[in-house]
């Protein structure tokens, strides 16, 4: 009888690992990490905003920053798919719902390399983890240079506050990883 472990339970293994206490518990290891971030009052927020945080390691307090620019985008791709489907003005308009529909793509595609950033990060790839947050934060420019491409067509102003959000929040956890190099 071999031991199988199928891929959820290799995956929970992989957080409880992550998310152990340090040997020696850091009670600054949070402001540590974002003091080198460019948006550190996001990257706190952000961190405590779970409580595991508290018992992260670097390469927890990474996949805690991971999540919530993942939680970002997801959400981000929903809210466009909305306008796409629902009366928020864009089923009249076959120009701004092709814009939209792109722009959901392109989030989605966020969150596929945020998601491949995390499979990076679990098996210390920071180099690959690193490239695939870049990647993630210029997904939504791709975005809103569509919109600057099409004239007539305004850059939605809810749509601008979350790439702000989005990009914010991958150069937030660019810097997490920059932190577990040193």
């Amino acid at each position: 009888m071999g031991l199988q472990i199928s891929a959820a339970s290799f995956f929970f293994l992989l957080l409880a690992v992550a998310f152990a206490p340090p040997t020696k518990p850091d009670a600054s290891l949070i402001q540590k990490a974002c003091r080198i971030t460019k948006y550190y009052d996001l990257c706190l927020s952000s961190l405590k905003s779970d409580p595991s945080s508290s018992r992260a390691d670097p390469k927890g307090l990474a996949s805690i920053a991971l999540a919530v620019a993942l939680a970002n985008a997801t959400s981000t791709s929903s809210f466009l798919s909305s306008l796409v489907v629902g009366s928020g003005g864009a089923a009249g308009d076959p120009a701004l719902s092709r814009l939209l529909r792109d722009c959901a793509d392109k989030y989605g595609l966020a969150g596929d390399a945020l998601q491949a950033s995390a499979r990076d990060l679990a098996a210390e790839a920071y180099d690959y983890a690193y490239m695939h947050v870049m990647a993630a934060e210029d997904y939504p420019s791709a975005c809103r240079n569509a919109f600057r491409r099409s004239p007539g067509t305004a850059y939605p102003p809810e749509l601008a506050r979350r790439e702000d959000g989005l990009t914010r929040i991958c150069d937030v956890v660019m810097g997490i990883i920059d932190f577990l190099g040193r």
